[in-house]
């Protein structure tokens, strides 16, 4: 009887059996090594299969017997290879007259010559054994290091879980636990990971939670839908925009449309939001609840037409979301919204909304809070009243708070405040957002005192304030404290802030520039974790106001190397940064920015090209700009006014403010301070005079100082210097250094020497620093030919280290600003310039241009005091622009000091010789020569 093993084999659906045979005497002498034979053979059939090899096998033994019958009908092995599965290896005890080969398979025979194993080594048996130990420990090994892995993952989504948690997110605690992650070689999976980009989002830091994701070569679609809204809360709506769009069609969801409409809508691009929600409903994507609240949010933004607001009302109700609270209220806020339209009767869109709100099943805060604040919008206070007192008890805090907000936005101070008194009689407990409203409604009326007093109320009776209440409540003390002139102590509020956001930085930015601190604004503005476009936007003009224009559009052009690109406020102030330096080419270049970014329609940078352009002394284009604006506010026609009175048209200026009054424009009191200096510059004196009337007999202005400034100069222009003693004596306030100054340069311009003394002695003791003040006062004194008593006024600057500044001019050229001062030798090409001067000069005095030497103010011969008079700034840059600019151009020159009556006089002839215009700046307004003539007619 021959031994034999088969072996049963499947390759896919192929079943295989090979069979090994062993000679009869091999049973007897050799049972305990035939089951390691036949694994031996077995490997070396299996490796000329075909279909098998390459193949691995190892025969595992399970036991020893007595006899090799025993061994065989107890043994099994089982051969594993990660190509053919599972071998099971059987063996038997038969003839092999009875071996039957399956049918249609083929059969595999390893023929075996026997011969007689060497004695296996007990060493050799050891050392087996001792492999399948280590097998076994590195099995438990293995087990042990994965739960290790797992129980760290637990751990670390743990601890990011108690991050989240904080409000507001600590930035500090989300690093220290990514860092952690990095030193215990931790490389976490996608769920870890997005909660750990969630985070760094959350704590403002996206350029760390942008290298995470970049990093990651498929994000999925949490991920991605994370940083549109990371991206759309910063107002980086490209960003957003790019993130989703790099999103494949098959990765996107409803949640991440919903995320992309509401960055649209967010960031007031209501177009954009429509044509998302078409996209979503082409690409089969069903919207939801939010879909709807958010699209409804992104039409408010544009929507003009009843007709807008009722298409989506319908998709809503086939929705079968109608009776949704969040989207009910969103609609709503868009009958609201849409009321304002001129295109519309606001009564009929507001008896919808009513209607809405009349039929919903469950109100909630928010459904109270828009219907009253869409009456008071609406000026309805009366149905704001009704909706009020028609509330439940329970509703109560969200009313007052909305009719409190409600007031406040429209500019009712009192109301707003009488409701708060109200509601604390009541005994009606204040949350965070009555006491943003209550603090807010002061800042803008400038109560101070009675801010101050709801500061000290919130520190007595709020107990363990929330991270949201300290956020709200501690940003709108810092805007009541420096909307009221407390600088100082808003930044002890923002110092004792124990978290701080995007807000409070901006803040307390916004007060430095206010106050003209602007080294404390730059030093704020580096130190900020975070910039979105307001920070930006509010350094920029910060520059430009505080006379650094060539600063702000250096930050300007920083800006665009950022992340966070231009939006209109920022095009906004770097085109006031060209009205302060008077850069007409840079102007114009940002005005053809403004048009391809789509901001042409914006209010803030069209209000801006009207005072660039009428700064740069181009006033066609300012009045271009103006009529062509979609909507005008009160700033654009402020800005138009202030426009023809710089240059000297103040009939044009008095028919412009007619006509906004025509037009149901409320004048406030910059209005009234442009108009008055344009009835100063122009000499009209009756006109000026009613307007300033007016302003508290018709629209309950109450003059400031810088409004009696401007009447007293109006009237000392003109010589009448009773009217403005009067006007002093009567002031209601004491006198500041705004009325002596304008009473000062009146006596100038008449030669009013006591009245000048006195004026400039009031000036020494209030702005004891101003170099105005002593060479006015000076200057007086040599005209009048006291050189005496102008030396001493000039020793008396030098004794208290005050400085004159420097008379300049420049002129923009080619790309490139030219400067010349007085008596300038540094320009290289200053000497081409002094001969081409006396040229022009020896043709001037053929027409009859004589030097006046009176206003040389230091005495010498006549001969030095003409050639003083020919190396003064203004007269430089002239000639400089003549030489270089080609012919037929305008000249453009800017001062930063008042002009020299002599050059004024040149300019008039030397427009006639080279018969060209020739426009001049100097610290108070524009003088036009043509042919001749000024267009100030010598009313300066």
């Amino acid at each position: 009887m021959k031994t034999h093993v088969s072996v049963s084999v499947k390759i896919g659906l192929w079943p295989l059996r090979i069979s090994v045979r062993f000679p009869n005497q091999a049973t007897s002498q050799n049972r305990f090594f035939l089951p390691l034979v036949a694994s031996r053979c077995l490997r070396n059939s299996l490796s000329r299969c075909p279909l098998v090899s390459p193949f691995t096998t190892a025969a595992a033994v399970t036991g020893h017997r007595k006899s090799v019958d025993d061994l065989f009908s107890s043994s099994s092995c089982r051969l594993r290879t990660p190509h053919v599965g599972c071998l099971l290896v059987t063996t038997a005890h038969r003839s092999s007259s009875c071996h039957h080969r399956p049918p249609a398979v083929e059969h595999f025979c390893c023929p075996f010559l026997f011969t007689e194993p060497k004695k296996i080594s007990r060493s050799a048996i050891d050392e087996m054994n001792a492999s399948r130990k280590q097998a076994s420990n590195l099995k438990e090994q293995a087990i042990r290091v994965t739960d290790a892995v797992r129980a760290l993952a637990n751990f670390y989504a743990a601890q990011l879980l108690s991050c989240s948690n904080q409000i507001p997110t600590s930035y500090s605690n989300v690093r220290m636990i990514h860092a952690h992650m990095i030193a215990s070689g931790f490389r976490p999976r996608s769920h870890i990971l997005n909660r750990l980009m969630d985070l760094y989002c959350k704590s403002s830091n996206l350029v760390y939670a942008r290298q995470l994701f970049d990093e990651i070569a498929e994000p999925d679609i949490v991920a991605r839908t994370t940083f549109i809204t990371a991206y759309s809360a910063s107002g980086n709506l490209k960003l957003a925009r790019e993130i989703f769009n790099n999103t494949p069609l098959n990765t996107r969801d409803t949640v991440c449309y919903n995320a992309m409409i509401t960055a649209c809508a967010h960031n007031d691009d209501g177009n954009a939001a429509i044509e998302l929600f078409r996209d979503m409903k082409r690409n089969n994507f069903q919207p939801d609840n939010y879909t709807y609240t958010s699209m409804l949010s992104g039409l408010s933004l544009i929507a003009e037409h009843e007709l807008h607001c009722q298409q989506l009302h319908s998709e809503i109700v086939k929705s079968g979301t109608g009776f949704v609270t969040s989207v009910v209220n969103s609609l709503i806020s868009l009958y609201i919204r849409c009321s304002s339209s001129p295109f519309v009767t606001p009564s009929l869109l507001m008896d919808a909304a009513q209607k809405l709100f009349d039929e919903m099943p469950h109100k909630d805060e928010l459904s109270w809070t828009t219907i009253i604040t869409g009456y008071i919008r609406n000026d309805d206070l009366h149905g704001a009243s009704q909706v009020f007192y028609g509330m439940n008890n329970e509703k109560q805090v969200v009313a007052w708070n909305a009719m409190i907000s409600g007031y406040m936005h429209k500019g009712f101070v009192s109301e707003s405040l009488e409701m708060s008194k109200k509601m604390n009689l009541l005994g009606i407990k204040f949350d965070a957002f009555t006491y943003t409203s209550i603090l807010s409604a002061c800042a803008n009326a400038k109560l101070f005192l009675h801010g101050k007093q709801i500061h000290a109320y919130m520190i007595r009776t709020v107990i363990n304030p929330s991270h949201h209440f300290l956020y709200s409540v501690n940003n709108a003390l810092i805007t009541l404290y420096w909307k009221c002139g407390k600088t100082d102590d808003a930044r002890k509020i923002f110092d004792r802030m124990p978290i701080r956001d995007l807000i409070s930085w901006n803040n307390i930015l916004s007060a430095y520039v206010d106050v003209g601190r602007i080294e404390e604004a730059r030093l704020v503005f580096t130190k900020m974790p975070e910039k979105n476009h307001v920070t930006w936007s509010v350094m920029i003009s910060g520059f430009a106001q505080n006379g650094s224009g060539e600063e702000g559009l250096k930050l300007f052009n920083q800006m665009k190397s950022t992340e966070c690109q231009p939006c209109d406020y920022s095009l906004a102030g770097a085109i006031k940064s060209c009205a302060a330096i008077a850069s007409l080419n840079h102007g114009r270049q940002l005005h053809a920015q403004l048009i391809q970014s789509g901001f042409e329609s914006s209010l803030s940078a069209s209000n801006s090209l009207i005072t660039m352009y009428a700064r740069c002394g181009v006033l066609q284009d300012s009045q271009s700009v103006f009529l062509t604006m979609p909507c005008l506010d009160s700033v654009s026609w402020n800005a138009m006014i202030a426009a023809f009175g710089q240059h000297g048209h103040g009939a044009q200026a008095i028919e412009l403010f007619e006509e906004m009054l025509k037009e149901d424009i409320v004048p406030d009191r910059i209005t009234f301070l442009t108009i008055l200096s344009a009835c100063s510059h122009s000499g009209l004196i009756d006109q000026g005079q009613r307007y300033f009337n007016s302003m508290k007999d018709s629209y309950g202005i109450t003059p400031g100082e810088d409004h009696y400034g401007r009447l007293i100069d109006l009237l000392c222009r003109a010589g009448k210097f009773t009217e403005a003693k009067n006007v002093i004596e009567k002031l209601p306030f004491y006198p500041g250094a705004p009325v002596w100054e304008a009473l000062l340069g009146g006596c100038r311009i008449h030669g009013n020497m006591e009245l000048g003394v006195e004026a400039a002695e009031r000036l020494f003791e209030l702005i004891p620093d101003h170099d105005g003040t002593y060479i006015l006062l000076s200057n007086m004194y040599s005209n009048s030919g006291k050189w005496n008593d102008a030396a001493q006024v000039r020793n008396l600057m030098r004794s208290r280290g005050v400085k004159k500044e420097p008379a300049c001019s420049w002129i923009e050229v080619d790309n490139m600003v030219h400067v010349f001062l007085v008596d300038d030798t540094k320009h290289p090409e200053v000497q081409k310039v002094y001969e081409y001067l006396e040229e022009l000069v020896s043709k001037m005095r053929k027409l009859g241009y004589v030097p006046d030497t009176k206003f040389v103010l230091h005495d010498m011969e006549n001969e030095q005091k003409e050639y003083a008079l020919s190396t003064h700034s203004e007269k430089l840059a002239v000639a400089f622009g003549l030489l270089k600019l080609p012919s037929g151009a305008m000249i453009r020159v800017f001062k930063n000091l008042r002009i020299c009556g002599d050059c004024h006089n040149a300019f008039e002839f030397m427009s006639q010789v080279v018969e060209r215009d020739i426009v001049v700046r100097d610290g108070k307004r524009f003088h036009h020569f043509r042919n001749g003539k000024c267009s100030c007619g010598n009313y300066w």
